[in-house]
């Protein structure tokens, strides 16, 4: 979309962006930003009918009374008034960032605070009631995170029969430092968003598990994060039956790849060591570098897309991105990544193995598509023996019957500790990462008891298919470790070109993660 996002600097921006709600035309203070009133003119329009993201021009003449220092003005729909709430921004800023592209303009005034100056907030980000006034820095942030998101390229992978497309720079420019900085903090965010998005549109034959350990490497060189790789012999050292048996069909080697954030000397020395011997939160994420479903073998061409079985590790990378550049807060963070390749040979685990994990629980494997929640009970177990966590989270596009249940609005959230969940819930509102908690019981736990072993890692029984995922993983979580599992099958990719996202990668859980992590 965009060669490069800038906030402010010199120049002179031929377009005036306003803003105006539902029902409702420009107020005075957006109508005096236009002196000819070619703007509130457009806001009468048919087509400005104020719903979030919808567009009207309009074009103030060259010899209007008011000298006009906009060639063009768009008037952008900001919702209705009573439901305003901040991170509606990102489609608003997607709108623009859209309309901005076909016009070829590359610089734009954000004539949209005088619109939304003095409107109580409907809710703060977190989901909860509002009647706040709006904070231009978390208004600036959604703003810079809905242009930044639209602005995502990925064409690395074209070749010689495509033309090279000539891509503009973007300059924002406001009245606000306040927002000004909101709008830098977002472009950032969607960076490290970015990064998660690429990592996922690689394709399965670059994007190898040893790939995304020297991504790992990388990232871990370039941002001063700590990083350690499990492979070979130290997966059978430390008992990562779950990555030996699932990868060990691949000629890409299952590996962990482990990442530590550690706090500096924010507070001061005091407040530095005090940082650093906290509990740390552990993000964990299924990195399946690609699933063929193993010797149970996908059908169809269900194997279609199975590249983007890593995104639950490609979000971690990304929220360690954030966390490590941006965020950088207060306690520690370490991320655990389970990268593994399910394929097909002679070496190939089976159904009716049987696997004995580090914590002693036994799995009779059922389906071998069922991979996913195998390589993740290696990263739970690992977290609740070695890192001595304040509280573990997952992702991992783990069951189809997540998306059957939610669709692409929601992920399943699964977590029986209220004031994790809280937590959990409140950094998805500022991340505009929509979660929807799904029940645990023990009656579910029930179901995935084998006559064989302890546990079955797939019921041939397909009800309440996203809890069978999520109650086999609590068979390897302490009972006193706060834990949630996020189920983010719906959510990772996108199907059409709409909002700030283009039909692929959404990066999901990458903001949430960052803000997790600052709470």
């Amino acid at each position: 979309m965009f060669k490069s996002i800038s906030v402010g600097g010199r120049g002179q921006a031929s377009v005036l962006v306003v803003g105006h709600f539902k029902g409702q035309g420009l107020s005075e203070a957006s109508a005096a930003l236009d002196p000819t009133g070619a703007a509130a003119a457009a806001a009468k329009r048919p087509e400005a009918t104020g719903e979030i993201g919808s567009i009207a021009e309009a074009f103030p003449p060259a010899g209007a009374k008011g000298k006009p220092s906009h060639t063009r003005v768009i008037v952008v729909g900001l919702g209705d008034e009573k439901k305003f709430d901040p991170q509606s921004f990102r489609s608003v800023a997607a709108a623009i960032g859209r309309r901005l592209v076909a016009t070829k303009d590359e610089a734009f005034d954000v004539g949209l605070l005088t619109a939304v100056e003095g409107v109580k907030l409907a809710g703060n980000g977190t989901g909860k009631a509002g009647g706040k006034s709006v904070d231009l820095s978390t208004l600036g942030q959604a703003f810079g995170e809905g242009l930044g998101l639209l602005g995502w390229v990925c064409d690395e992978f074209k070749g010689s029969n495509t033309p090279d497309p000539k891509r503009r720079s973007l300059r924002v420019f406001s009245p606000s430092a306040e927002f000004d900085d909101g709008v830098e903090r977002g472009l950032a965010l969607a960076e490290s968003t970015n990064f998660c998005r690429t990592l996922s549109q690689t394709p399965p034959n670059i994007a190898t598990t040893t790939y995304i350990a020297e991504a790992a490497k990388n990232l871990a060189k370039k941002t001063g994060l700590k990083v350690r790789i499990f492979q070979g012999n130290e997966l059978e050292r430390e008992r990562f039956t779950g990555l030996i048996n699932v990868g060990k069909a691949s000629e890409s080697p299952p590996l962990m790849v482990r990442l530590e954030y550690v706090p500096e000397g924010r507070g001061g020395a005091k407040g530095a060591r005090a940082g650093r011997a906290a509990k740390p939160l552990v993000l964990i994420g299924k990195t399946m570098c690609y699933d063929s479903g193993g010797l149970s073998l996908k059908v169809n061409n269900g194997m279609v897309g199975m590249k983007r079985d890593k995104d639950g590790g490609c979000a971690v990378l990304g929220a360690m991105h954030a966390i490590a550049t941006i965020i950088k807060p207060r306690r520690p963070v370490v991320a655990l990544l389970a990268v593994a390749e399910n394929s097909i040979s002679d070496e190939a685990y089976r159904p009716d193995d049987v696997l004995r994990y580090r914590n002693g629980v036994t799995v009779e494997v059922t389906n071998t598509d069922a991979e996913g929640r195998l390589v993740l009970a290696d990263a739970l177990c690992w977290a609740c023996d070695q890192e001595n966590p304040a509280a573990i989270i997952d992702l991992a596009t783990l069951t189809g019957g997540v998306v059957t249940a939610l669709g692409s609005t929601y992920c399943g959230m699964f977590c029986e500790d209220d004031e994790f969940r809280a937590q959990v819930e409140k950094a998805a509102g500022l991340a505009g990462e929509r979660v929807w908690r799904l029940p645990m019981h023990d009656e579910y736990r029930d179901m995935m008891k084998s006559p064989i072993a302890d546990i079955l890692n797939s019921n041939p029984n397909r009800k309440a298919h996203p809890i069978q995922g999520a109650a086999f993983l609590s068979f390897f979580v302490k009972d006193n470790v706060p834990w949630c599992h996020l189920d983010i099958a719906g959510v990772h990719v996108s199907e059409k070109n709409a909002g700030p996202y283009i039909d692929g990668p959404t990066g999901w859980g990458v903001r949430l993660l960052a803000h997790l992590a600052d709470l």
